[in-house]
């Protein structure tokens, strides 16, 4: 029991090392926005949160025209009356500081955070605005507010899957990935209004948070360089958000919503251009296959790679190759049996020069 204690207790340790040196190293965007997250909470001990709310926080009623409040929908991720809450806001942050920015940069986390704080303030009070139409009751409009970093913690997961969505998570027994966070993270919301833990707000700003970085990050996110925009691949399509056995309703959804959006004008068509005068093979070109997300991608493959081959060999004490065998073993066997070993042992270092050949070649 009280190794088992020592044990979590250095786990718990670690994790805040950690995020103690994430936030130390991290770029001023991330320390800016800790920084200001934890000043606000701490300046809501003094204020009283009715004033603070309705100065800083999204009103639905208040941030279209004719208040047109518009700063709100910068103020508002600021804004925590709990403790928890302001904690999670920065980890959220930092984590997002620690995986995503290095492949990013500080600019496009920049835009990122600022895209989706205000895409998902302005999504929750059109939803809201929608509910007062049906309604008529005006406590939708004027009583309600929308604050915290719920949508940018929302947001942070799709990034997260973008970035390195098929890593897993130290969650025992039960597999889970980080590709799962956002759909997991939806589903608990969910759960914790219909038990009264949390107002109708939570729930509403995780979904718009999500929607509002996957549209972000799937047609208009610029990668590098080029002048290719967005992420079209199969892996951050929409549907692939969801359990394999849903997916496919959810594409044809989603596909025909994405027609109508192209027939707008509000999304561009999705187009493959084959190169078949290319000396080699034929050359494919989509719609947000960057050459450098494509290099990202294949690092973080190798990294996994060798981080399960180095557990393997850690686990398996195989004799080195190198090892000469003894005088002994070798006079006991026969000469047939000599060349034959010699001849499995020269297979054997074939093999692995082609296997690392195969390696780095992929």
């Amino acid at each position: 029991m009280a190794s088992s204690t020592t044990h979590t207790t250095l786990k718990v340790q670690l994790q805040m090392e950690h995020i103690r040196t994430a936030l130390t190293k991290g770029s001023v965007v991330i320390k800016a926005i800790c920084g200001g997250l934890l000043f606000f909470y701490f300046t809501s001990i003094f204020v009283e949160n009715e004033t603070l709310l309705k100065t800083l926080s999204v009103t639905p009623g208040l941030v279209f025209p004719p208040s047109f409040r518009v700063w709100t929908l910068l103020t508002h991720p600021f804004v925590e009356t709990h403790i928890w809450n302001a904690i999670l806001g920065v980890l959220a942050v930092v984590i997002c500081g620690k995986f995503v920015e290095p492949v990013w940069g500080v600019l496009e986390m920049l835009i990122f955070f600022s895209i989706v704080t205000v895409g998902s303030a302005v999504t929750s009070s059109l939803i809201y605005l929608f509910i007062y139409m049906g309604s008529s009751n005006i406590y939708y409009l004027f009583d309600t507010h929308f604050f915290g970093m719920t949508g940018v913690i929302a947001g942070t997961t799709v990034a997260l899957k973008q970035v390195i969505g098929d890593q897993e998570l130290p969650t025992g027994p039960i597999k889970v990935y980080v590709k799962d966070i956002a759909l997991l993270h939806v589903l608990i919301s969910i759960i914790l209004k219909l038990v009264g833990l949390v107002s109708g707000t939570y729930p509403c700003l995780v979904v718009s948070g999500i929607l509002a970085a996957w549209i972000y990050l799937r047609f208009y996110q610029k990668q590098g360089d080029s002048k290719v925009r967005g992420d079209m691949s199969d892996l951050f399509s929409f549907a692939s958000f969801f359990p394999e056995i849903v997916r496919p309703p959810i594409a044809v959804v989603s596909n025909t919503v994405h027609g109508f959006l192209v027939r707008i004008k509000v999304c561009k068509k999705q187009v493959r251009k084959y190169d078949v005068g290319a000396p080699s093979a034929i050359t494919i070109t989509l719609p947000g296959t960057d050459p450098a997300d494509a290099e990202r991608r294949r690092q973080l493959a190798l990294k996994a790679l060798n981080e399960r081959l180095t557990r393997v060999e850690q686990q398996t004490d195989w004799p080195s190759m190198d090892d000469q065998p003894s005088t002994s073993d070798d006079a006991s066997l026969p000469p047939s049996s000599k060349e034959d070993a010699a001849a499995d042992k020269q297979d054997v270092l074939i093999d692995m020069e082609e296997s690392s050949a195969a390696t780095v070649s992929t």
